[in-house]
């Protein structure tokens, strides 16, 4: 019976969740995001680098944690499962090709992910305890009109349930199969998560911050540097590598040993539905994070969402499909974080290879879902007020069990489901509330000879 309702679920992200409407408004949405903001992404791309690595200092009189806590929070939401597992998991289920969408996706969400960080900190408000209230939720709510908020209850619902999958569920499950090539229980895996998870939720969002501002420099930099290193033994087949994503978006892959072949549909879909899930643009959870930020004005942290989506997709997700791709082992059959292993083991051997994907693995996912875990606790206390907090966090705890002990494919499809289900309202606000984003950029940039508005210090 379950996995008859798990077959109904797959086909209902083949064909309506994930299928082509879904896919042409996520990158449609882009599409005018990118042209409104005057290209933002690519035009200030150096003002960007500027704000994020040179000038930190802000001084702002609203606003929970710093800029930068509020991106490492925010990276930790994205920069997980999704950038081992799921990138290897486009290519096992949509080729090399899936690769090239997933940058489509990255390039398009930095402008998506500029513009819900915007409206995040413009339409944010404080509860009477508690941090600072944001998200797609609020700019639905305050932005749209009181008529619309039937879709802010929709995202809040949905952006509830999805942190309970894709933020939780998914990452248990494959941090407990990596950590079972070392022979670890997978049961055991989910009770050490359970108390490590239990131990910093219960301090809320500062203690979270804090804890995202020390991994996740720690684990990006650890697997980066693995990453380029291993490329770098390879570098003379860079070349047919690259050849290989680029033909592949384009024309099908034949089966080839134990990769069952895919068609350029596939490529799109996985590529666009892993990016996705890994950058989180479109689906609004990040701007949750960003809008606690100390700052003083809407699109100065917007630039701190292009930079997150940055880091997250054409850095991190790069390096794990070069990785795959340029070791060959993508054609071996194997799929999630199993493959990443492979690819890294055939540089560092099997012991130093393993264990420096499942470290990077296990930090990356224990980040998530404790930001995830902020997430769908905001969403509970816009639905029931802040004391729902405290029982959000308590329930969050359960389902890492299930998620450590269920199942690969069963655990990704239900996260796809609830993630495309949650970006339906928030891809609403964005179209409607795009000229609202595009009259801040304009503002801001204008002020500033510099480029980067005008600073309090």
């Amino acid at each position: 019976m379950l996995n008859r309702i798990f077959e109904i679920i797959s086909a209902l992200n083949e064909k309506f969740i994930w299928g082509p409407p879904m896919i042409i408004a996520i990158v449609g949405v882009g599409i005018y995001l990118t042209v409104g903001t005057g290209l933002v992404q690519f035009r200030k791309f150096a003002a960007m680098l500027k704000e994020t690595l040179i000038r930190k200092k802000t001084v702002a009189p609203v606003g929970d944690i710093s800029p930068f806590a509020a991106l490492s929070m925010a990276l930790a939401g994205t920069v997980g499962v999704g950038n081992i597992a799921g990138v290897a998991t486009a290519i096992a289920w949509g080729g090399p090709g899936a690769i090239f969408w997933m940058w489509v996706s990255g390039l398009l969400g930095m402008a998506t992910k500029f513009a819900e960080v915007v409206l995040g900190i413009t339409y944010r408000t404080r509860q009477e305890t508690g941090p600072m209230l944001g998200g797609p939720m609020m700019y639905i709510e305050r932005g749209l009109g009181r008529n619309f908020k039937f879709l802010a209850v929709m995202f809040a619902v949905c952006g509830g349930l999805a942190a309970l999958g894709s933020g939780n569920m998914a990452q248990a499950n494959s941090v407990a199969i990596g950590l079972q090539e070392f022979h670890i229980p997978r049961f055991f895996t989910g009770i050490l998560l359970i108390l490590a998870v239990g131990l910093v939720t219960v301090g809320g969002l500062k203690r979270i911050a804090q804890v995202a501002v020390f991994c996740v420099p720690f684990m990006c930099t650890i697997y980066f540097l693995g990453a380029v290193i291993l490329i770098f033994l390879n570098i003379y087949r860079l070349p047919e590598t690259l050849a290989l994503i680029f033909e592949s978006a384009f024309t099908p892959v034949a089966a080839t040993g134990g990769f069952a072949g895919a068609t350029v549909r596939e490529a799109i879909r996985w590529g666009i539905a892993r990016g996705v899930f890994s950058n989180e643009a479109g689906l609004g959870s990040a701007s949750i994070a960003h809008a606690t930020a100390q700052t003083d004005h809407p699109v100065r942290q917007g630039l701190w969402g292009i930079f997150e989506v940055f880091i997250d997709t054409i850095i991190i997700c790069s390096a794990t499909a070069l990785a795959i791709l340029i070791t060959g082992v993508w054609q071996s059959g194997s799929t999630g974080a199993v493959l990443s292993m492979s690819a890294f083991q055939t540089a560092f051997g099997t012991k130093v290879g393993g264990s420096v994907v499942v470290l990077c693995m296990a930090l990356t996912a224990y980040d998530t879902i404790l930001a995830w875990g902020f997430y769908g606790e905001t969403c509970s206390a816009y639905l029931f007020g802040a004391r729902a907090r405290v029982f959000y966090r308590v329930l969050w705890l359960l389902p890492i069990m299930l998620g450590s002990l269920g199942k690969l494919e069963d655990v990704w499809t239900l996260a796809d489901t609830l993630n495309g289900l949650m970006a339906l309202p928030n891809l609403i606000a964005l179209l409607f509330l795009g000229p609202v984003v595009f009259g801040a950029t304009y503002e801001f940039f204008k002020k500033s000879q510099s480029g980067i508005g005008n600073r309090e210090s």
